[in-house]
């Protein structure tokens, strides 16, 4: 994906450096799991138990414009510690993908690694610019077309783009059986329907993200672990299992296939 960077309106702060992506792996070892079924030891434990005939494929995309600064840090901490967690299983694969600034929208490579996943993570910083989320998922649909991609996870908080050109886009990956598991930040109601409009169409599913309750999240972004090693079965028997939002996730799932 090109990266077509200008400095105007720039809001990055200080690059992060190795000690920053050492606290980060910290804290993604010694977290506590929540004391429901939902935890991060019991996703993991679905995981191993899931027979898989390849590794996973997951492309995690967020969304790095200035809007997001001020839960920045929080919602990097709590995607760190799930993915530095998930990634340790040895059979998912995760790309990154961002977008900020006048234009700049770039995709790392595929890791397996947890420290590099981190790395890359920790790299980004905000800067203001308009949503990007069009390019985003032709970029999942061009990945798609050269090797098998298990699902989408798309963060953000804004739509700034035509509604209905991201539509058309999801119900490509819809037909071409890529889900996008969207989190959407904030309470802005237009971004609301067009990002769950987005995730129906794909087959996927939207979830509020509420940076008061990052144990949510986490149990959320380790249901989509879940699925994208082991599929939709294995989904369904984790979400049985944890309940709550993760049962909620397989509903939205059901009805936007269908079944």
């Amino acid at each position: 994906m090109s990266d077509n960077r200008k400095q105007s309106g720039d809001h990055t702060p200080a690059p992060r450096g190795a000690d920053d992506v050492d606290a980060f792996l910290e804290r993604a070892r010694a977290a506590p799991a929540p004391a429901s079924a939902g935890s991060v030891d019991a996703f993991l434990d679905q995981v191993r138990a899931t027979p898989s005939t390849g590794r996973g494929r997951l492309i995690f995309a967020m969304d790095a414009t200035a809007s997001r600064q001020p839960t920045w840090d929080l919602a990097m901490d709590t995607q760190a510690a799930m993915f530095a967690t998930a990634t340790s299983v040895g059979n998912l694969a995760v790309q990154l993908v961002f977008y900020r600034g006048m234009g700049e929208c770039k995709a790392g490579p595929f890791v397996t690694r947890p420290d590099d996943m981190v790395r890359h993570m920790t790299s980004v910083t905000c800067r203001a610019g308009r949503t990007q989320i069009g390019r985003v998922l032709r970029h999942a649909l061009t990945v798609l077309a050269e090797a098998p991609v298990s699902a989408l996870v798309f963060i953000g908080d804004c739509v700034e783009e035509e509604p209905d050109d991201l539509y058309a886009l999801a119900g490509e990956m819809g037909l071409r059986k890529l889900p996008t598991f969207i989190f959407h930040e904030g309470h802005e109601p237009l971004a609301g329907r067009v990002l769950s409009h987005v995730a129906r169409l794909s087959g996927g599913a939207c979830c509020a993200f509420d940076a008061r309750g990052p144990d949510e999240l986490r149990r959320l972004l380790g249901a989509v672990a879940v699925y994208a090693a082991g599929g939709r079965p294995a989904l369904e028997d984790h979400a049985r299992k944890a309940g709550g939002a993760v049962l909620r996730l397989t509903d939205q799932m059901s009805r936007a296939k269908g079944t």
